[in-house]
């Protein structure tokens, strides 16, 4: 008896974000892939795929200009295989809130599948964007959750999984919809619909592809389920009282740059001095070579093995050339996309850009573009965001639409935009004695953080050009005008930190993730496990981020997360 063919899955590829990650996850899952070009392909296909990422007006626009909108429409309502991803669940709604921009805002119509509105967290009692690793509460049991279930210690089937999520709108939880919810979540004490399915029909709001072993397993469910005919035998489950929880996130961070020979590696130093101080590996020009930690992909896909939460690239010589030039950190993103199901970000250069041979002007969301096209989830704008929060304050605040930070988020959400703030400490010796009123002033209670004359004040000023240039502008200030231009989390450093292995700077972190209502990523300084439980219960960032203590395995993830888990903070354990 000869098997059926392998489905081939038609994906509806509209152009904005990181599909080429979707792809990849449904190749490892060993089925072939077309991409929908033409309004016939929806109404031929044998499984659409709709990957959603970016803004819901843009999504239901492409729809519309590309006439997919009326032939989706009745694919979905001819209950035929159907999967949708973060926006390809919500424009399932019959509208969202989620306005489009302009004068005439007004809410944005969607494909009318599921009655009800999508609708925004609300900021003022938890940090929107809703980032990080959630777990989901069944309330069907369904043939696409088959590889999610596991046995607790009492040899009891448990449905709850952490996967990734990615957004700032929900559907929120309807007595009228109770027959499309597959799965709900909490969000500080807000629940939403996870997951949908009713019949062949199945959408989530997380993102599987970034779900690690979860998420492909969720896909393998529902494409296996396409393949043997089982897909819509789903079954109410009883209701519970069960709530989710967000986990705090951890992140590796990977310091790329070309060596003296031109490879790309991995690199770490002392407060951003990556050279080495002996005369090992010496360079023709007589200084020490860069210190080499690995390959970029190879360390890459140890830390996604060894359960990371996150993974950024973080380009540390990019503010000399622009990203067009930088093929080889595209094929980084590239390959490493391949085995890594975790969310990517890419940081440097992520700005406007002159080809100084040709002479033509790249925009930032032609650079951010690119990245997102070679698989990253995110980009990391720092000297450019600096530049634009001071343009903010000069305006009296005002926005011109034309900011990196405004054209990537208008077009592929703000929750693709992480800003990387790199303050040093200025040290005063009382609040009065700065010199700027817009400058945030932080005491240091600790004595190994006050000042070289016992000063316990400092405010801390912002740095571009890899820190090598000052600004006369606060890293608080630089949080919020950022958050207010459309930027959706903050990776926070400190150059007096960095490489120093003591601990993050918590007066920093404090002051800024209570400044803004977006994520913040705490960076520099980690080099135990007891420094991420104390960012996480004296500071309210959401994620704290360490380079060195993993690539010298000084400390394993793992051991990072059992030791938060052991405090009392909720982590990821794979």
């Amino acid at each position: 008896m000869t098997s059926a063919p392998p489905l081939t899955i038609s994906l509806l590829d509209y152009g904005a974000g990181n599909v080429r990650s979707v792809r990849n996850a449904l190749l490892q899952c060993g089925y072939p892939i077309i991409d929908i070009s033409t309004p016939q392909q929806i109404l031929d296909a044998q499984v659409i795929v709709f990957p959603g990422v970016g803004s819901y007006h843009c999504a239901m626009d492409v729809l519309q200009q590309r006439g997919w909108e009326e032939p989706l429409k009745q694919y979905l309502k001819a209950d035929r295989p159907y999967l949708g991803i973060c926006l390809g669940m919500q424009t399932l709604f019959e509208s969202s809130e989620e306005t489009t921009v302009g004068d005439g805002a007004s809410e944005v119509r969607g494909l009318g599948i599921i009655p009800g509105k999508i609708v925004k967290f609300d900021a003022s009692t938890r940090a929107v964007p809703h980032i990080g690793w959630n777990g989901m509460i069944p309330h069907q049991s369904s043939p696409v959750l088959r590889y999610l279930t596991r046995k607790d210690d009492d040899d009891m089937e448990q449905k709850e999984h952490e996967v990734y999520f990615v957004h700032s709108f929900f559907a929120p939880l309807e007595e009228r919809d109770a027959p499309w919810v597959l799965t709900r979540t909490t969000y500080d004490g807000q629940e939403f619909v996870s997951s949908v399915q009713k019949g062949n029909v199945c959408a989530s709001q997380f993102h599987p592809e970034k779900s690690g072993k979860a998420g492909l397993g969720f896909l393998r469910g529902f494409l296996e389920s396409v393949q043997d005919g089982t897909l819509s035998n789903t079954k109410p489950l009883p209701p519970t009282t069960q709530h989710t929880q967000l986990v705090k996130r951890v992140v590796v961070a990977l310091d790329v740059r070309t060596n003296d020979a031109g490879d790309l590696v991995v690199t770490k130093g002392d407060q951003y001095d990556v050279r080495e101080k002996d005369d090992t590996n010496t360079a023709e020009n007589g200084k020490g070579g860069v210190r080499n930690l690995g390959k970029p992909v190879g360390l890459a896909q140890r830390y996604y093995d060894e359960g990371a939460d996150e993974i950024a690239f973080l380009n540390i010589t990019s503010f000399r050339q622009g990203v067009i030039d930088d093929m080889p950190m595209l094929r980084v993103l590239e390959e490493a996309s391949k085995g890594i199901f975790v969310p990517l970000t890419v940081g440097g250069g992520i700005r406007d850009y002159k080809d100084e041979a040709s002479g033509k002007v790249y925009g930032a969301l032609e650079v951010a573009s690119r990245y997102f096209r070679a698989g990253a989830d995110k980009v990391s704008i720092g000297s450019d965001a600096v530049y634009a929060a001071e343009e903010y304050y000069k305006s009296g605040g005002k926005k011109t639409g034309e900011t990196s930070i405004e054209s990537i988020s208008s077009v592929y959400g703000v929750q693709a935009v992480v800003i990387s703030i790199d303050p040093k400490r200025v040290y005063i010796a009382s609040p009065e004695n700065v010199a700027d009123s817009n400058h945030v002033v932080v005491k240091m209670e600790e004595d190994d953080k006050k000042g070289p004359n016992g000063e316990q004040y400092c405010w801390y000023q912002c740095t571009v050009k890899g820190g090598r240039e000052e600004r006369n502008i606060c890293a608080v200030s630089v949080a919020k005008a950022t958050e207010a231009l459309g930027a959706g989390e903050i990776m926070l450093n400190c150059i007096d930190s960095d490489g120093q292995c003591n601990g993050f700077d918590l007066p920093l972190m404090k002051a800024v993730s209570n400044a803004v209502s977006i994520p913040v990523i705490a960076s520099s300084g980690a080099g135990k496990a007891v420094h991420f439980t104390d960012v996480f219960k004296k500071t309210n960032v959401k994620a704290a981020l360490a380079a060195g203590m993993f690539h010298r395995k000084e400390v394993e993830i793992m051991d990072v997360k059992r030791y938060m888990e052991e405090s009392g903070i909720r982590a990821r354990l794979i």
